[in-house]
C-alpha cells in the first residue's frame, strides 16, 4: 500500500507539447538530409552540363537544371548543409561570447555590467542588418567575414538575456545555501547559476537561427555572404530572379527549402520557450 501510495503522489512529468515533437521531428529531417546529401543527391551539385541548361522539372531532374545545367535538386540537398552550418556559426559563438559576458556580468555587477549596458545601447543604436552589413563590407564578402561579423553585433543580445535571467535567480534560496555550503563562485555559477537561467537562452537561440539563416540568405542574394560556385539557398536564388520567368524553378524550390527549414526553427523555438515558461512556473 505504501509503494502504490508513493507512486500515485509521485508528480508525473508533463508531455512534450505535439508541436514541439513536430518541429523537431521536421528540423531533425533537415538536419539528415545535409548529412547525407552526398548519398541522396543522384548528380554533382556543380557539374556544368550546358547541353541540358534551364531544363523544367522531369523525371530525370525533379526541380530542373540552372542556367549552367546543374541539377537543382542536388543543389538545394547539399545547399542545406550550408545553411544548417550558417545557423551553427552564426548562432554558437554569439551564444558562448554572450553566455560567458552576461553570466559574470549579472552575477557580479558593478563596472562590467554598467560597460556591458552601455555596449548594448551603442550596438541597439544602429539597425542590425546595417551593422553587419558594414562589417562585411569593411571585411570582404564571404561566409567566414559574415560568421565574425555576426559574433560582433549578436553576442550582445545574449548577454543581455543571460543577465537578466541571471538576476532573477541569483537571489534564490539554492543559491544562497551554495554560498554558505562555502562552494567557489565559478562551481556556483557553472552548477547552480548557469543551469536554471539557460533554458530561455536556448529557447532564443534556436529562434535566432532563423534570423541568422535568412541574413545569410540575404547576405549571399546581394553577393556579400556565400559565394558562386557554392551551393547555397540566398546564391540559388539571386542566380534564379535572372530566369525568373523562363526557369521559374530555379529560384522557387531553395526559396521553399529556405521557407520551410524557417517555419520548422520558428515553431521549434516557440516549443521551447513555452516548455521553459511551464517549468519555470512549475
Amino acid at each position: 500500500m505504501s509503494l502504490d501510495a508513493s507512486a500515485n503522489s509521485a508528480p508525473e512529468r508533463a508531455p512534450l507539447p505535439l508541436g514541439l515533437v513536430v518541429a523537431g521531428g521536421f528540423v531533425g529531417l533537415w538536419v539528415l538530409v545535409a548529412l547525407f546529401a552526398p548519398w541522396i543527391a543522384p548528380y554533382d551539385p556543380n557539374a556544368v552540363d550546358i547541353v541540358h541548361a534551364l531544363q523544367a522539372p522531369s523525371a530525370e531532374h525533379w526541380f530542373g537544371t540552372d542556367q549552367v545545367g546543374r541539377d537543382v535538386f542536388s543543389r538545394v540537398l547539399f545547399g542545406a548543409q550550408i545553411d544548417l552550418l550558417m545557423c551553427l556559426a552564426g548562432v554558437l559563438p554569439p551564444l558562448i561570447i554572450g553566455t560567458t559576458v552576461g553570466l559574470v556580468s549579472g552575477y557580479y555587477g558593478g563596472f562590467i555590467d554598467t560597460v556591458l549596458m552601455r555596449l548594448y545601447d551603442l550596438t541597439a543604436a544602429f539597425p542590425f542588418f546595417v551593422l553587419v552589413l558594414a562589417i562585411v563590407g569593411v571585411l570582404g564578402p564571404g561566409l567566414l567575414n559574415f560568421f565574425i561579423a555576426l559574433a560582433f553585433v549578436a553576442w550582445i543580445t545574449y548577454a543581455r538575456l543571460v543577465r537578466a535571467e541571471v538576476m532573477a535567480v541569483r537571489g534564490s534560496e539554492y543559491v544562497q545555501a551554495a554560498k554558505c555550503l562555502g562552494f567557489s563562485d565559478r562551481v556556483t555559477l557553472f552548477r547552480h547559476v548557469l543551469p536554471n537561467a539557460f533554458g530561455p537562452v536556448i529557447a532564443y537561440a534556436v529562434s535566432d537561427a532563423v534570423l541568422v539563416m535568412l541574413a545569410g540568405a540575404s547576405f549571399g542574394f546581394l553577393g556579400m555572404g556565400a559565394q558562386p560556385p557554392l551551393a547555397e539557398w540566398g546564391v540559388m536564388i539571386a542566380d534564379g530572379t535572372r530566369f525568373l520567368r523562363q526557369a521559374w524553378w530555379i529560384c522557387t524550390f531553395p526559396g521553399l527549402a529556405a521557407i520551410s527549414l524557417g517555419l520548422g526553427l520558428i515553431f521549434l523555438g516557440d516549443g521551447l520557450t513555452h516548455l521553459s515558461r511551464q517549468r519555470a512556473a512549475a
